[in-house]
């Protein structure tokens, strides 16, 4: 447990720091494309550890058996699901919302001082419109994740195979 606490404390100061830095050197657009990356990687995380909790290990074993790229990556992934859908959902899910959410704060603050609007409906906006996408996103992911498990976990392990492979 103390190690997740530690991970989510990392992860969380990382992904602040990074938005804090892009936001502050960049403009409104590009502050709304990190805004929009921080919920894509919260959707696709929460997508992972829910692929992962559904996913049957017998696919994994034959791609393994054949030596297909990932396979092997995947099956670890499997084996160890409960860890991986905790960091996947609880951490990296949790992490980006919150990040998110923090974002969104600072976007809505630097539109009002860039366009000189004092007005808590733009706060309301986006971040009811960041509430709709998280949350929407992360139910629409989960329906995809359990439909298609197999195809995202051997996905994911062919990422990690990727750079393991680099090293």
């Amino acid at each position: 447990m103390i190690r997740i606490v530690l991970i989510s404390v990392m992860a969380s100061v990382v992904f602040t720091f990074a938005s804090s830095e892009l936001l502050r050197r960049t403009g409104s657009v590009v502050a709304f494309a990190v805004l929009v990356l921080f919920i894509a990687i919260g959707i696709v995380f929460d997508m992972l550890g829910a692929a992962v909790m559904s996913a049957q290990e017998a696919p994994f074993h034959s791609m393994a058996s054949h030596r297909e790229r990932g396979a092997a990556e995947a099956l670890r992934l499997l084996k160890n699901a409960e860890k991986t859908a905790s960091i996947c959902n609880d951490v990296v899910g949790d992490v980006t919302g919150i990040v998110s959410g923090a974002t969104a704060a600072m976007v809505a603050s630097e539109l009002m001082i860039t366009f000189s609007i004092e007005s808590v409906l733009l706060q309301l906006l986006i971040s009811g419109a960041v509430a709709g996408l998280t949350i929407g996103g992360k139910a629409a992911g989960k329906t995809i994740a359990l439909n298609n498990s197999t195809a995202i976990v051997i996905k994911a392990g062919k990422f990690i195979n990727f750079f393991h492979l680099k090293k």
